[in-house]
């Protein structure tokens, strides 16, 4: 399995821990409420939208609160106004970072995603000094029971460009901007969907062959995305088989 591969089911994983903490709801209606203000608020005219949507009712993020904050995104309600930030840094080991934010105060929220580095063993970096490692895709995410040949038919025809598996999961990767086109064709060819997000995709990764290595970026990881203006975290680290294994028991 392909080192994007791992982190995503990595990151899908943790994803199901990070959805008992209160601060993934607030994350959600962030994401829906800035895409609702770039791109408009229907979702069948706004690609972004529909996937952030989407991705905020399998979370069980409530309809009301999701119809909420795309009217204030569309200004039709009053909020608070969030600018998009990027950071880009190295953990321990040479590990590459790319961080999206959204954030009310840039003046703040910068001088405290470089303290978290500072105090997790990394260093944050200028623009553009890792986002180059990195790709804009969409992914899609299946249950692993599903057929092989099954997924990859459906994908394919859907417009995605890759399938790959774990053995729990299936990743579907395409484009971004079809993102929500490959999840519809997956969902009417009467497979089930786990998930679906835009997401940013290694080109080279860092492998990481003991679990102390591997705690250690994980641990800037987790540092970086408890932070309230941190939407995600991308690393471009490959966690060794049996050292994945040693972390997940």
């Amino acid at each position: 399995m392909s080192g994007h591969s791992k982190w995503a089911t990595i990151k899908h994983k943790k994803g199901a821990a990070d959805a008992k903490r209160g601060k993934l709801f607030a994350k959600l209606i962030r994401q829906v409420e800035v895409a609702a203000r770039n791109g408009g608020g229907d979702p069948d005219m706004n690609p972004t939208l529909r996937t952030m949507f989407q991705k905020a009712r399998d979370a069980s993020v409530p309809m009301d609160t999701i119809e909420r904050a795309i009217k204030r995104g569309t200004g039709e309600l009053e909020g608070v106004t969030y600018e998009e930030v990027t950071y880009e840094g190295y953990a321990p080991h040479g590990v590459a970072i790319y961080i999206e934010g959204l954030t009310d105060n840039r003046n703040r929220t910068g001088p405290e995603v470089r303290s978290i580095f500072s105090k997790q063993g990394g260093s944050i970096a200028e623009p553009g000094a890792v986002a180059w490692q990195f790709e804009r895709k969409g992914i899609v995410i299946v249950p692993g029971s599903v057929d092989e040949d099954e997924v990859m038919m459906a994908a394919i025809d859907a417009g995605a460009d890759d399938v790959s598996g774990d053995g729990e999961h299936w990743q579907v990767t395409c484009e971004a901007q079809l993102t929500a086109a490959v999840r519809t064709g997956i969902e009417e060819a009467g497979i089930t969907v786990e998930s679906s997000d835009l997401t940013m995709l290694a080109t080279s990764t860092v492998e990481l062959d003991s679990v102390e290595a591997a705690k250690a970026v994980l641990r800037l990881v987790d540092a970086l995305e408890d932070h309230d203006d941190v939407q995600h975290v991308y690393a471009n680290m490959d966690i060794a088989d049996d050292v994945l294994a040693a972390i997940d028991a």
